[in-house]
């Protein structure tokens, strides 16, 4: 992969750039921001989080939960747009970002958003909750895991199910 720019804005243009977003240049960028690590990459995520574009806040996210050493100001942020987005890509990303985040503090969130019609969002709720449920895991926390296991979505109900399996070892 060629080398992309060095400065955060310039990583976040080639990120936008990149249409597809599980795309190479637009991971890479990500990557190169979570190496950085500092106030600025962090705040320009923070700001891209509400922007108007659909792109620009699930990049925003993206950087957001891959910044985990700001996790004290990321959450407020992430648990807003857990409960005001429309958009189901951004609902998604932000369930990933706190399974990346793995703070028990984004649970009432993540058991929200658990019931959600579109089954994306219930996978990224299944893939969070796992990693959410702190320890000894929260009983809520683990219903909902249990419940998405017998999801109507194969993908969802599979994520979910060894999400409880990894829970049940983690108490034994």
């Amino acid at each position: 992969m060629s080398p992309i720019g060095g400065t955060v804005r310039e990583l976040i243009e080639a990120a936008l750039g990149d249409p597809d977003p599980d795309g190479p240049v637009r991971w890479h960028a990500i990557s190169v921001l979570q190496r950085r690590g500092d106030l600025e990459s962090f705040i320009e995520a923070r700001r891209l989080c509400a922007a108007e574009s659909v792109g620009e806040r699930l990049l925003g996210v993206d950087i957001l939960g891959m910044l985990g050493m700001f996790v004290d100001r990321t959450l407020p942020v992430l648990r807003y747009l857990a409960a005001s987005e429309s958009d189901a890509m951004v609902l998604y990303s932000v369930l990933i970002a706190f399974g990346h985040l793995a703070d028990p503090r984004s649970l009432p969130s993540v058991i929200d958003l658990a019931g959600h019609e579109d089954a994306r969002v219930r996978y990224g709720a299944a893939y969070a909750l796992q990693h959410v449920l702190g320890s000894p895991p929260d009983p809520a926390g683990l219903a909902t895991l249990r419940r998405l296991a017998s999801d109507s979505d194969a993908d969802v109900a599979g994520w979910a199910s060894l999400g409880v399996a990894l829970a049940t070892a983690r108490k034994v």
